[in-house]
């Protein structure tokens, strides 16, 4: 049987559907490691309380052109959400600070310029000030400071994304964020993991999320 032809009205809605998916789509930058865990669920529950859809570069499969996919995912996403809040240096030897966040954050910068587009961008912080020292070329680009606790982080997002069309209360993201986080073990249990920094995990914390802010936020019943 041939293959059904799609054109029309038709193709026009599929069009319009894959653009309203790529303009909710939020790419995350921010540290993998156990000490962010608790962030790192807050800013999922949170953007998903205000409809939009968590990209993060665990998704990407290992192999050659990583950079290139890093950089594609980037460009599908309208809205890029950075945390630079490891500056210090880890403990493992050699001593080193982290460069992935700083470097993603400059290639969603890049993009922006290069599409021309509403590309939106947001630079989060735990230390107020230390950007400047950091990050000099930012200067005149004022972070949010979370303080490095979740329920700060989620009130700057009301911040941040304060023209959404759906805009949650931070009461009502906490209640997300408590709802992900008594998800968690379950998930790693079902997972036989015991990091959420992976490709798997990442899924089953946006579906937890999502079902969650339908309860939450939407009012439809589960």
């Amino acid at each position: 049987m041939p293959a059904r032809r799609i054109d029309g009205p038709t193709a026009e809605k599929l069009d319009r559907r894959r653009k309203r998916r790529s303009n909710n789509n939020a790419f995350i930058n921010v540290p993998y490691d156990r000490r962010y865990e608790n962030q790192y669920l807050a800013l999922i529950a949170g953007l998903c309380g205000f409809g939009l859809i968590p990209r993060a570069t665990i998704e990407i499969p290992g192999g050659q052109r990583r950079l290139d996919r890093i950089f594609a995912l980037i460009r599908q996403c309208r809205y890029s959400f950075h945390d630079l809040s490891r500056v210090q240096l880890d403990r493992a030897h050699p001593p080193t600070p982290r460069f992935n966040m700083p470097f993603e954050l400059g290639l969603a910068v890049a993009s922006a310029k290069m599409q021309r587009a509403r590309e939106n961008w947001y630079v989060f912080e735990a230390v107020r000030r230390r950007l400047s020292k950091s990050l000099s070329d930012l200067d005149g680009s004022d972070p949010y400071i979370h303080n490095a606790t979740p329920e700060r982080l989620l009130r700057e997002l009301t911040n941040a994304l304060v023209r959404r069309r759906l805009e949650p209360t931070v009461r009502q993201l906490e209640d997300v964020y408590s709802d992900l986080r008594k998800a968690v073990p379950a998930i790693k249990r079902e997972l036989r993991t015991d990091t959420l920094f992976a490709a798997r995990p990442f899924r089953d914390l946006i579906t937890v999320a999502t079902r969650s802010v339908q309860v939450r936020i939407v009012g439809r019943r589960p």
